[in-house]
């Protein structure tokens, strides 16, 4: 079965698509389909995302899966939520897709690195990466399928790793000893808001969708 991935993220994609184990189904980007970016004028992660999966299944004329993501810092009131993609600010697009996001995420560090610059206390830097996954069978789908993930952390001082994507050098974890962007694809996989939200959708998309 293909499910159309509202997004064009390609780092999103494999971690998605890794996440969807045995079943059958075949995550393709929107922008494969010439399908563009929809709108994400809400204020929560929930409506983003069945917004999101509602345009890509109307573009696309089936199946589709949407994933609205951020981190929330609890000092911040919650920010940068919602935004999180765009919180310092959207970049100049490249011809360069993974280019732009790369100086997008830059961008997003530093600003949060300013916000929390006068919040040196562990406990003042305590933040969760969000992942809401809404799938949908059509446009007009009346039960959307949803799934919430929380992994739990805190925001360092400055970054450390090179992998991962977006504020994943900023994510300590705790009981791993690590900000996800040192974490290896299997532990990132074993372990984050999208594997905890992806285990609740799988099991969703078993038993309602028969897969």
């Amino acid at each position: 079965m293909r499910l159309v991935l509202a997004s064009n993220n390609a780092k999103k994609l494999s971690e998605l698509q890794a996440l969807l184990g045995g079943l059958d189904l075949t995550l393709v980007p929107q922008g494969v389909l010439g399908i563009a970016e929809a709108d994400e004028p809400h204020g929560t992660f929930i409506e983003n995302a069945l917004a999101k999966a509602r345009h890509a299944a109307s573009a696309s004329g089936g199946a589709a899966l949407a994933d609205d993501s951020g981190v929330c810092v609890d000092s911040l009131g919650g920010a940068p939520g919602v935004i999180s993609a765009h919180y310092g600010g959207l970049v100049a697009p490249q011809a360069d897709r993974e280019a732009t996001r790369r100086e997008q995420d830059a961008r997003n560090n530093e600003r949060l690195l300013r916000e929390l610059a006068a919040s040196p206390a562990p406990g003042q830097r305590r933040a969760f990466f969000l992942s809401t996954l809404v799938a949908v069978r059509h446009a007009a789908d009346p039960q959307p399928l949803v799934a919430v993930g929380r992994w739990p952390g805190r925001i360092l001082a400055e970054p450390r790793g090179a992998g991962g994507f977006g504020y994943d050098p900023l994510m300590f974890i705790p009981e791993l000893d690590r900000t996800v962007a040192e974490l290896d694809a299997a532990t990132k996989n074993a372990h984050s808001h999208r594997a905890r939200a992806m285990a609740l959708l799988v099991q969703q998309l078993r038993e309602v969708w028969g897969l």
